[in-house]
């Protein structure tokens, strides 16, 4: 199990999942009465100390609700339950503190294939948590895999539906283990032509196993996103708005500083510094 993944070490993966999780991507669930969702959203809240948990997967629904996506391979209902009561209340007092606005919160559970039925409510008397399940145990993996892998190896392009489901594939009925699956859906991935359809694939599945993939081998995993061309390119993204964020905020700061105090506050060259405070 990994120790989670941060905000600044998943830039790649989140930007990737934006672009993947659109339109009717819930469909894979086989979720009903579900609105589009509008956008990921990050997962980390503030004040949360490095050992707390967070939500597994956070989306703002097109009805403005929000979507907890929770990946589980056991059926301890009170014990989840309780600490999904923990994430709502965290992104409820976020919401409330900084717009003012108590949001709907929706809680979907996807089960890996070892567990195959899970009770859906907390009934704690007035306070009472409901959720929607899907149960993996009920997707056919390795006839997915062999669909999806004719499909790659034809050179077709895969649709989005298809690229969610190769990255929850790992979670699914098969024959083989969580890991060896992994493993074989990252290597079927690399052999994909269209590089931004790997790393939306690899992005995904780094997520959805973040809770069961071996920590040696993810962290290879997203060192080698990193050396893409995509990833490449987001990295240097990252870092132009990382600059763009330091100058604006040096400039809030340099009638309170010297040159040199600024710098050392904005990470800043002293000779940059000095032209912000020419212009």
């Amino acid at each position: 199990m990994t120790e989670g993944i941060s905000y600044q070490a998943k830039d790649i993966l989140f930007k990737s999942l934006s672009e993947l999780y659109r339109d009717d991507a819930l469909k894979v669930f086989h979720l009903k009465n579900m609105p589009k969702i509008q956008q990921l959203l990050p997962s980390e809240y503030p004040m949360v100390r490095a050992e707390e948990k967070r939500s597994d997967t956070l989306f703002l629904m097109e009805d403005n609700s929000i979507l907890m996506l929770e990946y589980e391979s056991n059926s301890r209902v009170i014990e989840n339950y309780l600490k999904y009561l923990y994430y709502a209340h965290r992104i409820l007092d976020r919401y409330y503190t900084e717009q003012r606005e108590v949001k709907k919160i929706r809680l979907v559970v996807v089960y890996t294939s070892n567990v195959t039925n899970a009770e859906n409510t907390l009934d704690a008397g007035d306070l009472k948590l409901d959720s929607q399940a899907v149960f993996l145990s009920e997707f056919a993996g390795d006839h997915i895999l062999y669909e999806i892998r004719g499909k790659i190896e034809a050179g077709e392009v895969l649709k989005h539906e298809e690229i969610i489901k190769l990255s929850i594939l790992p979670l699914m009925n098969s024959k083989k283990n969580t890991q060896e699956l992994i493993k074989e859906t990252v290597e079927l991935a690399r052999t994909i032509q269209d590089e931004r359809t790997q790393v939306q694939l690899i992005a995904g599945l780094l997520v959805a196993t973040d809770k069961f993939i071996n920590e040696s081998y993810a962290q290879e995993i997203r060192e080698w996103l990193k050396m893409t061309k995509v990833g490449r390119i987001f990295e240097q993204e990252k870092q132009e708005a990382l600059k763009e964020q330091a100058i604006q905020f040096a400039k809030s700061i340099l009638d309170a500083f010297d040159d040199e105090e600024v710098a050392k506050r904005t990470n800043l060259t002293v000779d940059e510094v000095r032209k912000l405070r020419k212009h």
